[in-house]
């Protein structure tokens, strides 16, 4: 191979990995998580700073063992759930696709409230506009380049614009820094909400199946796979703790932020309070950047499961379902009376259930299943620190079952 292609490769294979970072990344920071950290900020205040940190350290033994195992077998999750368990992996597709259905559908409507911050738009109207957009990129010709383009540069919005309001909301720091390691009180609801809305259901996959889909699988990879999976982590958790101190200065300064009724937005009330009206719109920004990056994310990976069904799918098969996909998300979302807000803590809830039964899955064939690996030996720290959480996520789990369900009941 010439130094020129070798040089491509190399370049293409970097591409590739910071584009799964950034799927990975505006996929745990969706609208879900957006309204979950106003909503659990506004209730519980300082005290959610541990609810942080837990899904950060969740986030980090669940990513960094997906995208290993997904690149040592160079499958899917749900082909290497059937190849663990014969039929498990019909059952993990037909989950993933419902529990990235309902996230899509808070998706579109967390679009449709970034739109309504940011130009008054009406929510529903919003999100249409927001579907739309999403199922445009998919019909294009040049899906694959698009998304990844897309998913940076928002990303990095995102980022830049939450600092800024961060700074001036002024939070408590100390007090935020203490409670991150001693809360006042643990709720394991919270918890597997917050965890669940952010690496829950499709989102553990996504970064995961988008470098299976750009060849990136094999022993020869795992340290740059590995090293991704961890700047994907650092990204999302960098994000997730400046979005709570933005919210929390403004929590900590008096403001009563409301969390109930129909048209109930916290983290746009939290937003306005710590920069007024140039805050809401920036706010409305965020929002959006956040909605039509999760849209975008939810659907692909949620599609991409569809393969276990369909073994023989053809890319553009794959886009059109996508889009269908996303219709059908949109057209729920239009029917369904309730509240955004409320829909968006609930997806992150029912995706939290999700998730121990795929970290399950996977940590038994790095233990048992080398020879779907290629021979290789797993890391048994990597199984060590998997099987803790793969216990603790069934723990909250069960325990959150009532709680989660009854957010539907919001008025």
């Amino acid at each position: 191979m010439s130094t020129q292609a070798t040089g491509d490769f190399a370049k293409k294979r970097r591409a590739s990995l910071i584009a799964a970072i950034f799927l990975m990344a505006t996929s745990a920071i969706g609208p879900g998580f957006i309204t979950q950290t106003a909503t659990f900020t506004a209730t519980m205040g300082a005290a959610f700073a541990f609810g942080i940190l837990a899904s950060i350290l969740i986030d980090f033994v669940v990513q960094i063992n997906v995208w290993r195992i997904v690149t040592l077998t160079g499958m899917r999750a749900s082909d290497i759930a059937n190849a663990t368990l014969p039929g498990s992996g019909y059952l993990l597709a037909v989950l993933v696709i419902f529990g990235g259905l309902v996230f899509n559908i808070g998706n579109i409507a967390g679009s449709g409230l970034g739109l309504d911050a940011m130009l008054g738009l009406p929510p529903k109207w919003g999100g249409a506009l927001s579907a739309v957009i999403a199922i445009g990129i998919f019909l294009s010709r040049r899906a694959g380049i698009a998304v990844d383009r897309i998913m940076i540069v928002l990303g990095l919005l995102m980022i830049g614009l939450t600092l800024f309001v961060a700074i001036v909301s002024q939070p408590p720091l100390g007090e935020a820094l203490r409670q991150t390691v001693w809360p006042d009180h643990i709720n394991f609801a919270t918890i597997t909400t917050i965890v669940g809305g952010t690496v829950g259901g499709y989102i553990t996959y996504a970064g995961a199946h988008r470098l299976l889909d750009k060849g990136t699988t094999g022993a020869e990879h795992i340290q740059e796979v590995s090293k991704a999976a961890l700047h994907g982590i650092m990204v999302t958790g960098v994000m997730r703790y400046i979005l709570f101190l933005a919210i929390l200065g403004v929590v900590a300064s008096g403001v009563i932020i409301d969390t109930s009724g129909q048209g109930a937005n916290p983290a746009a009330q939290a937003f306005q309070a710590a920069a007024g009206e140039f805050g809401l719109r920036i706010f409305g920004l965020i929002l959006w950047a956040a909605g039509i990056t999760s849209v975008i994310g939810a659907a692909y990976t949620s599609i991409s499961f569809i393969t276990v069904f369909k073994p023989n799918i053809t890319e553009r098969g794959r886009n059109q379902a996508t889009v269908i996909f996303i219709a059908l998300s949109l057209l729920i979302y239009l029917l369904l009376g309730t509240p955004p807000a409320a829909l968006l803590v609930f997806a992150g809830g029912f995706n939290g259930l999700i998730l121990p039964i795929g970290l399950t899955l996977f940590m038994y064939v790095g233990w048992r299943r080398s020879d779907l690996m290629g021979g290789y030996h797993y890391s048994r720290w990597l199984l060590l620190i998997g099987a803790v959480t793969c216990v603790l996520t069934w723990y909250m789990a069960i325990k959150s079952i009532g709680p989660i369900f009854a957010f539907l009941n919001v008025a």
